[in-house]
């Protein structure tokens, strides 16, 4: 083959490769989308939450909340420390101390502390929960399952979305809980002088539109998280999984998600 006719296939195989890319891409997308809504259905019908339905469920939400929560609770209070210190001795350098609650309390309660929460119940509750879905396709569990007629997304998922939703939403209010008491003892110290003054404060920041972004987002958050792990176990292709792919694929996908939700917050809040 001569030179010429190399450089002419080279941009046809590229593009068909950009092509293949792309299709999978919003396969993945509308698979996650599909799951999503899946899930959601069968988590809103009762007939999920039946003898053995129950028992899945409390298993799982024992299994992925329980042993992070102590760990999560000692890492958001130090965070909160850390930050708290760091923004109120610099309002303070800047003659700015009136605006160091409100600036503290806007940045790690309304947004760093949810998102946070998320990424921390992905790392270590949603992501290994999908690889054991892998595992028990692997195995041929659903198979056998779909077999007897169990429905496998019924059996194997509800339980573990659900669980990484509620995961994610109790980790969120505790850290925020956690995070406030710090800002305070950061503040004030061991002293209620300043509860009146630090009460206003939070009251005048979460008015009832921000209110609602921030419950709205949280529950995004923990959707996400919850399902987009779930849906690439599911659905990506077994050989895919044994080389290793699927698992940054879909976390750059989750990632994405997180981002836009995070940026559409920010536009409710501020603009």
């Amino acid at each position: 083959m001569s030179w010429s006719e190399t450089t002419i296939k080279l941009p046809g195989r590229l593009g068909a490769a950009l092509g293949a890319a792309l299709a999978a891409q919003a396969l993945a997308w509308w698979r996650s989308i599909y799951l999503t809504a899946i899930l959601l259905v069968l988590i809103a019908s009762p007939s999920s939450y039946q003898k053995r339905g129950r028992a899945m469920l409390a298993q799982q939400i024992y299994a992925q909340t329980a042993p992070v929560l102590l760990g999560f609770t000692a890492l958001a209070a130090l965070l909160c420390a850390v930050i708290a210190r760091i923004v109120i001795v610099t309002a303070q350098s800047y003659g700015l101390s009136r605006y160091a609650q409100d600036l503290v309390v806007r940045v790690m309660v309304i947004e760093l502390i949810p998102l946070t929460a998320a990424l921390f119940v992905a790392m270590r509750c949603t992501i290994p929960a999908g690889v054991q879905v892998v595992q028990m396709r692997t195995q041929g569990l659903l198979g056998q399952w779909a077999a007897r007629g169990i429905d496998p997304i019924r059996a194997a998922l509800v339980p573990r979305a659900a669980a990484g939703v509620f995961a994610a939403i109790t980790l969120a209010a505790l850290s925020c809980i956690v995070a406030l008491v710090t800002v305070y003892l950061s503040v004030y110290g061991f002293s209620v002088a300043g509860f009146a003054t630090y009460t206003r404060i939070f009251g005048q920041i979460f008015t009832p539109s921000l209110t609602l972004v921030f419950v709205l987002k949280t529950w995004f958050f923990s959707l996400t998280v919850a399902v987009m792990p779930l849906a690439s176990a599911m659905y990506t292709p077994i050989a895919l999984h044994q080389r290793g792919g699927s698992e940054l694929g879909g976390f750059a996908r989750m990632f994405a998600v997180l981002l836009l939700i995070e940026v559409i917050s920010l536009m409710g809040n501020y603009y």
